[in-house]
């Protein structure tokens, strides 16, 4: 986790200091890149068991999901490969809807951040069109939220997982590009990080899907 964050901040870093320059040959998809990604993003617990005995509920929430990515890409002919590092949060959250709890199997929770780090390959279907795959590692924090009248207790589940996804980059010139992805993410173990001096909890198995449908707009140094 420590070197997640730390690997993060340093190809941030890395990324906003570097000086622009002219690209070294004619590739749109060569170098530094930095970009601001936004878009639709839904949780549901990895299960079959309803939790609501009354109303079939889908065990899943729903959100707008934005942050930055950062990574830096190598062109060897008719294809490029990378590696990239994102930031991410996002509004998805637990709700009543019309006096129906729509939990999802890890009680009231709210999405926190998510950070991904990770590869991506892609071929050029066009000189400024790229058709990528990307996987990678990808760990994030749901905020658990209760009250048992008195006091309200706020800790935060932290869960380990993985991410695979694909998506098309258009080179608008050879510093700016668009891009839209699908990606599928599935956390496999977690811990409850308490606060103040009581320890964490032992990790344990969980199993949470996410889908995200992201667009971004970007620039190349």
């Amino acid at each position: 986790m420590n070197k997640a964050t730390a690997f993060l901040a340093a190809a941030s870093i890395a990324a906003i200091s570097t000086p622009a320059f002219a690209q070294s040959t004619d590739s749109q998809f060569d170098g530094f890149r930095a970009q601001g990604v936004a878009g639709y993003d839904m949780l549901s617990a990895g299960s079959s068991i309803d939790d609501d005995s009354t109303v079939d509920n889908d065990q899943s929430i729903e959100g707008f999901v934005y942050g930055a990515n950062v990574g830096y890409d190598f062109d060897i002919g008719n294809a490029v490969i990378g590696v990239e590092a994102e930031l991410t949060k996002s509004t998805a959250q637990t709700e009543f809807a019309d006096g129906d709890w729509e939990g999802f199997g890890y009680g009231r929770v709210d999405a926190g951040r998510d950070l991904f780090l990770g590869v991506r390959a892609g071929v050029k279907a066009a000189p400024d069109l790229l058709v990528y795959a990307k996987g990678g590692y990808t760990n994030m924090k749901l905020n658990l939220l209760s009250n048992d009248g008195t006091t309200e207790f706020n800790q935060d589940l932290d869960l380990d997982g993985w991410r695979a996804g694909a998506g098309v980059e258009y080179a608008i010139n050879p510093n700016t590009f668009i891009n839209v992805e699908y990606r599928y993410s599935n956390y496999q173990k977690g811990e409850v990080d308490f606060s103040g001096s009581v320890p964490d909890s032992n990790r344990f198995d969980v199993d949470l899907d996410r889908h995200q449908i992201m667009a971004g707009v970007g620039v190349r140094f």
